[in-house]
């Protein structure tokens, strides 16, 4: 088939505004998948993305369709939503053409809805605007239409309803795509010689057939019998497998330019798959150009319950790699956990999904550290709180742009969180009877619960997207915490120096109630500036040694406790506390 009757797109659109049930609609219209075996988000694969309704994961898969007799090929991939996984949005959008950008009706234009609009505005796509949730019939559907058109800069008319529930006005809107996303380009990217150009958009771990790559064909053709050569990684590789996705793997002979499909690469090594590299025929042909490198932002080191897992979640988090090439980690020690792995993520629900991928897809449960951000000294980042030296002139901490859209009626409430997350520079724009609130905001805030907090004060109402901006100078203090004299290194945190004291109060108090008692007192104590902040103190077990003795001589039960006392104080100098793996789990829960 030319690539002239090839379409590939994407949707995209704030968490929950119907993403998920729309791709459904499209598979069930183009008999893409049989009605006995459709099911709700059938492209959302992920057993989490089940559980918790959301797309984590973005899915490609091939559709055909006929319009006026001529028959089309359309390539969808459905994204996620969710901030964190922007990254998965900006890695499919250099793999298409066009877009759809879905606005739920009832909720208008969120904070993401901006967010992957700017995304896709900026890699040069067609966009499609389309309001969902028509059948709920809801007042503010002519306000909601004007803003997304406004918005792409097109007329209402434009705008398409639908219904991703019902179907109503879905097959209008899959004939638009075929009518207003341009097909890809008949022309050869660089001369004749470059027949056989691909990048690599994502990878995944298959038990069968190993490491398998998602590509878009950009020039020529390649087959299943060809020899591959990945550029970045300077590789060469037979191909085992090529297909497409239909959405489950359907081997053919061969994918030609504008096609989005699958390659069996027939590599074992984990390494030697990099997400933006470009597969060729011919080493001597030059990179596609890719997009860039994710920045990890948050930092948390897992660490196996059982520590006999340690090669088990080695290889685990090889796998999750190929299949999230956002996710970074490195091995790491832990004084009460032992071995583990720091990892590097995009957000905070970038971490807890991995950690629930961890024990759900591979049985491997895992404690984790807090989450920590990577703060600056002079030309040196520190990820790990412990690292960070106990005198140091400067400290500059990473600062995130927060865009926040909240119904006017909450305005008042999401003021109040400004001086508990530390946020800066706020300004507001009026829409209609929401509010746009930008500002700034140190990113080890962003992780804290400032999620919850938000949602409380708006009514679940309110949404945020944002973006690291830039480091800042900040007031921070190290907090070290000792128990019975020796420190803690896994406990150690990074404050404001401001909120310190209070932080440190309950975190010694905390620690007073989980930690079991000893045959001698154990201080608590939290250390700043090498000046103790907070302390408590857990008293020794008590046990009553002259308890057998009744009447008599007072003089031999006073013996006894002396002889007691006595002990204890040796004790107390010779005795060190174990923290166990499960007092640090509490901790941090």
């Amino acid at each position: 088939m030319s690539n002239s009757n090839i379409r590939n797109f994407v949707v995209i659109a704030h968490i929950d505004h119907g993403k998920s049930t729309l791709a459904d609609r499209f598979l069930e219209i183009t008999n893409t998948v049989e009605s006995r075996r459709m099911k709700e988000q059938y492209l959302d694969q992920l057993e989490l993305e089940r559980e918790r309704g959301i797309t984590i994961k973005m899915a490609p898969v091939r559709m055909a369709y006929t319009l006026n007799s001529k028959s089309y090929i359309l390539n969808l991939i459905d994204t996620p939503g969710h901030p964190d996984f922007s990254y998965e949005v900006s890695r499919a959008l250099a793999a298409v053409e066009g877009a759809i950008l879905l606005v739920d009706a009832t909720q208008g234009i969120q904070a993401q809805t901006l967010a992957n609009f700017h995304i896709a505005r900026k890699a040069g796509l067609k966009i499609i605007g389309a309001v969902n949730k028509i059948d709920m019939h809801p007042p503010q559907l002519p306000q909601v239409i004007k803003e997304l058109a406004d918005l792409i800069g097109c007329t209402p008319e434009e705008i398409h309803k639908i219904s991703a529930k019902t179907g109503e006005g879905v097959e209008n809107l899959l004939e638009a795509v075929i009518e207003f996303i341009p097909a890809s380009s008949e022309a050869p990217l660089q001369s004749e010689m470059q027949a056989g150009l691909a990048l690599i958009f994502d990878s995944f771990y298959d038990d069968h057939k190993g490491i398998i790559v998602s590509v878009r064909v950009f020039d020529g053709e390649i087959k299943d019998d060809d020899e591959i050569y990945l550029i970045a990684t300077n590789t060469h590789s037979k191909i085992k497998e090529i297909g497409y996705f239909s959405p489950q793997l359907k081997p053919t002979k061969k994918l030609t330019e504008g096609e989005i499909g699958y390659i069996a690469t027939g590599i074992k090594d984990p390494k030697k798959i990099k997400i933006g590299d470009t597969i060729t025929l011919n080493p001597k042909h030059l990179a596609l150009p890719g997009y860039e490198e994710p920045k990890p932002v948050v930092f948390v080191s897992f660490y196996p319950e059982e520590s006999d897992d340690f090669e088990d979640l080695k290889k685990a988090l090889q796998k999750l790699k190929l299949n999230d090439s956002a996710l970074k980690f490195e091995p790491d020690f832990n004084e009460v956990l032992g071995r583990g792995f720091k990892g590097g993520f995009l957000g905070k629900l970038h971490f807890e999904i991995t950690a629930e991928r961890l024990e759900k897809e591979f049985k491997i449960r895992t404690i984790n550290s807090f989450p920590s951000v990577a703060y600056k000294l002079g030309d040196i980042f520190i990820s790990n709180p412990k690292d960070l030296p106990d005198d140091f002139n400067e400290i500059q901490e990473p600062i995130v742009k927060l865009e926040i859209i909240t119904p006017i009626v909450y305005l008042g409430g999401i003021f109040q969180l400004k001086k508990i997350f530390r946020m800066s520079d706020i300004q507001t724009q009026n829409q209609r009877d929401k509010v746009l609130i930008t500002a700034k905001m140190p990113l080890a805030e962003l992780i804290s619960d400032f999620d919850d907090k938000l949602k409380s004060v708006s009514s679940g109402f309110a949404s945020f997207s944002y973006e690291l901006i830039d480091y800042q100078k900040a007031d921070l203090k190290k907090l070290e915490i000792l128990v019975a004299g020796e420190p803690i290194a896994g406990l150690v945190r990074i404050f404001p120096k401001k909120n310190i004291e209070s932080e440190a109060r309950k975190i010694v108090e905390r620690l007073k109630k989980i930690l079991p008692r000893q045959q001698f007192s154990q201080a608590i104590q939290a250390v700043a500036g090498g000046r103790i902040i907070a302390r408590e103190t857990i008293p020794a077990l008590k046990k009553d040694v002259a308890g057998y003795l009744y009447g008599g001589d007072r003089t031999r039960k006073m013996k006894l406790w002396k002889k007691q006392k006595k002990g204890k104080k040796k004790l107390k100098t010779m005795g060190r506390v174990k923290i166990t793996a499960e007092t640090f789990k509490k901790m941090i829960q």
